[in-house]
C-alpha cells in the first residue's frame, strides 16, 4: 500500500449561531438565525432553526412572516473573528501544520503526530474536537482521511451523526473505505463539484464520486481539466493539495453589501461606500499590503452592475487616500434617476508594505494620512468597531 498523508478538516459547527450562543446561553435549545450584513438574509442557523426548515440565504423578510418564533440576530463579525482565533490557536497544540481555510475551517496535517500525542490519530481528532468544547464552548465536526477532499467528504459525515448523537462529532475514511464511501455519495456532493459541472457528469451517466474515479483520465482532463484530475486522484487518497501552513495573500480585497432599503440618495450611498473603504483598508493593512488600482460599484434595483476603477498615484492602504478617489468615480458613474441595491469597493494590484516606492511628491499628505489611518485601528482595537466613521465631508 502506497504512502499516505493524514489530513483532518476541523469545521465549526453553525459557527455564527455558535458564537452567539455562547454570548448569552439562553438561547440555548432555541431556534436562532444570524442575518447578513444589514440584515438581508440568513447566514447562519442553530440546529433548531435548520430542523424547522429555515433556509441559508432565505431573505429575512421572508423569514419572519413565516417563521415568527425565531430569535433573529443581526452579525457580529467582530465577535466571530474573535472566537475563531480562539479555535485555530487550539488547533496548534496539536501540529504546526495548520492551514486556516476560512473563519471556521481549518486543515491540518496530523502526519508523524501519533508518537508526539501517543495515541491514534482517531484518538488525537477526538481530543481536538473536546478541548475545543470544553476551553472554548464551540462544537466542532472533525473528518480525517488521506486528502483534503476526502477529509472533507468525511468532515460531511461527521457532521450528520453529529445531529442525531451530538457526542460524536468526528469521522474516518480508512483505506478500505473509501470505495465504500465513494459509491454512497452522490457527485455533486463532493467538495469543489458544482451544479454545473455535476449536470455535465450526469449528462455521461457519472452519478456517484465512485464512477467518476472510474474515468479515463484523458476523458476527464479533456471535460474538466487538470482541475477534474487532481480531483480524482484526490478521491482516490492521494493528496495532491497538501496542507500549507503559510498564509497566502489575497489577491484583491472586496467589500460590498445590500441596503436595508433601496436608495437613490446619493450622500447615503457615498456614506456606505466610505465605510466598505475602511473595511478594505483595515484588511489591507491586517495583510501588509498596499493598493494600486481602487474600483467601486452600484448594483441597481434590476441588479444591473455599474463600475468604475482608477489607478492610485501611489499605492496605499488609507482610507483617506481612498476617499479621494472614490468621490470623483461616484460622481462618474451615480445617476439620480436610478434606484440602487448595493454597493462594495474593491482594492486591486496589491504589493507588500515594504516593496513599493513612495511617491516625492505629496509624501507629507500619503505620511500624515498614514497616520490618521493607524490611530483609527487602535482605537477600534480599544473600544471596537463602528466607533468612528468617514462622513460624506470626507468625500467632498
Amino acid at each position: 500500500m502506497p504512502k499516505y498523508n493524514v489530513i483532518a478538516l476541523v469545521d465549526c459547527n453553525n459557527f455564527f449561531a455558535s458564537c452567539e450562543i455562547l454570548f448569552n446561553p439562553e438561547l440555548k435549545g432555541k431556534p436562532v438565525c444570524v442575518l447578513s450584513n444589514n440584515d438581508g438574509c440568513i447566514v447562519a442557523r442553530s440546529n433548531e432553526a435548520k430542523a424547522l426548515g429555515i433556509k441559508m440565504g432565505m431573505p429575512y423578510f421572508m423569514a419572519k412572516k413565516q417563521f415568527k418564533n425565531v430569535v433573529y440576530l443581526s452579525g457580529n463579525h467582530a465577535r466571530y473573528n474573535e472566537i475563531s482565533k480562539r479555535v485555530m490557536t487550539k488547533l496548534y497544540d496539536y501540529t504546526p501544520n495548520v492551514e486556516v481555510y476560512s473563519i471556521d475551517e481549518a486543515f491540518l496535517d496530523l502526519g508523524g503526530t501519533r508518537k508526539l500525542h501517543r495515541c491514534s490519530y482517531e484518538e488525537i481528532i477526538e481530543k481536538i474536537r473536546l478541548d475545543i468544547k470544553n476551553d472554548i464552548g464551540i462544537d466542532v465536526s472533525i473528518g480525517l482521511s488521506y486528502s483534503k477532499t476526502l477529509a472533507k467528504l468525511a468532515c460531511e459525515k461527521a457532521k450528520e451523526i453529529n445531529k442525531k448523537n451530538p457526542k460524536i462529532g468526528t469521522y474516518k475514511i480508512g483505506y478500505k473505505k473509501i470505495k465504500d464511501e465513494l459509491k454512497i455519495t452522490p457527485i455533486e456532493d463532493i467538495w469543489g463539484v458544482g451544479f454545473n459541472t455535476a449536470s455535465l457528469l450526469r449528462k455521461h451517466y457519472i452519478s456517484s464520486a465512485y464512477n467518476f474515479t472510474t474515468q479515463n483520465d484523458a476523458w476527464i482532463k479533456r471535460v474538466m481539466g487538470k482541475v477534474g484530475l487532481d480531483l480524482k486522484y484526490e478521491l482516490l487518497g492521494e493528496c495532491v493539495s497538501p496542507v500549507n501552513p503559510n498564509e497566502t495573500l489575497p489577491k484583491s480585497i472586496q467589500k460590498t453589501a445590500s441596503f436595508a432599503n433601496f436608495t437613490s440618495d446619493k450622500t447615503f450611498i457615498a456614506n456606505a461606500l466610505s465605510y466598505h473603504c475602511h473595511r478594505v483598508c483595515k484588511k489591507l493593512r491586517h495583510h501588509g499590503l498596499m493598493c494600486g488600482v481602487v474600483s467601486i460599484m452600484l448594483r441597481t434595483k434590476e441588479f444591473y452592475i455599474l463600475s468604475s476603477k482608477t489607478t492610485l498615484e501611489t499605492p496605499t492602504n488609507s482610507e483617506f487616500e481612498f476617499n479621494l478617489k472614490i468621490k470623483e468615480m461616484l460622481d462618474e458613474i451615480y445617476n439620480p434617476n436610478i434606484i440602487y441595491r448595493s454597493c462594495g469597493v474593491t482594492a486591486l494590484k496589491l504589493t507588500c508594505e515594504n516593496s513599493y516606492q513612495m511617491s516625492l511628491f505629496n509624501s507629507e499628505r500619503i505620511e500624515k494620512n498614514q497616520k490618521l489611518s493607524d490611530a483609527w485601528d487602535k482605537i477600534e482595537e480599544k473600544f471596537g468597531r463602528s466607533k468612528l466613521h468617514l462622513g460624506t465631508n470626507a468625500l467632498n
